[in-house]
């Protein structure tokens, strides 16, 4: 299934439960760090929270997370084709939802490229996944924001990779597997099926 969260009924499951026992202290700190101006979607309950084996980095949060007009989550089940693509991709080699803890290079809302400062910003979110996700084995970054964001949470924690593997790959929107070049779009793409299977041999 993909898009759930455009189902009235599902959707009204995911905000019942964003305090359950194993997402509440990801979505309290997404409450600590959400401000009138600068607001943070919660993290759907139907993922892995605390007890999740693969923190997956993306970008930033798409429209689909927003509170008015979406979801008010971040969710491989938005009702949006990077959420869909991401969902048929880790159903594809069997990685669930609760497997995952869904973040973003700059977690607040703004719907655009982030700038250096806003990616530093971002950094000690990461970390307090991290911290608050202990479970984790794999860092799964999409796209080349998050990898930059990646790197800068090296230089302030060297040491954070020590226990971990680190898997980058293209963004799962369509802009980034586009390419003029119809080879490279069937690299991009194999690319990202290759970063998939790698993580999920990694959960074996």
């Amino acid at each position: 299934m993909t898009r759930r969260m455009k189902e009235p009924a599902y959707l009204a499951e995911q905000v019942k439960h964003r305090f359950d026992r194993h997402i509440k202290p990801i979505n309290d700190y997404v409450d600590e760090i959400s401000t009138p101006d600068l607001w943070v979607p919660y993290v759907a309950p139907i993922h892995g929270g605390i007890n999740a084996r693969v923190l997956s980095v993306l970008r930033d949060p798409g429209p689909a997370t927003r509170k008015d007009k979406g979801s008010g989550f971040i969710s491989i089940e938005n009702d949006d084709p990077t959420a869909e693509r991401q969902c048929a991709r880790f159903a594809s080699v069997g990685v669930s939802a609760c497997d995952i803890l869904p973040w973003n290079a700059y977690p607040w809302y703004i719907n655009r490229a982030p700038k250096a400062a806003e990616l530093e910003a971002g950094v000690d979110t990461i970390l307090e996944m991290l911290h608050l996700a202990p479970a984790v084995q794999v860092v799964l970054l999409q796209g080349g924001d998050a990898l930059r964001s990646w790197h800068r949470v090296l230089r302030r924690a060297p040491n954070t990779a020590n226990e971990l593997t680190v898997i980058s790959t293209y963004h799962p929107g369509a802009q980034a597997l586009w390419h003029r070049d119809p080879a490279e779009r069937i690299r991009r793409a194999t690319h990202q099926v290759d970063a998939y299977q790698h993580l999920a041999a990694v959960l074996a």
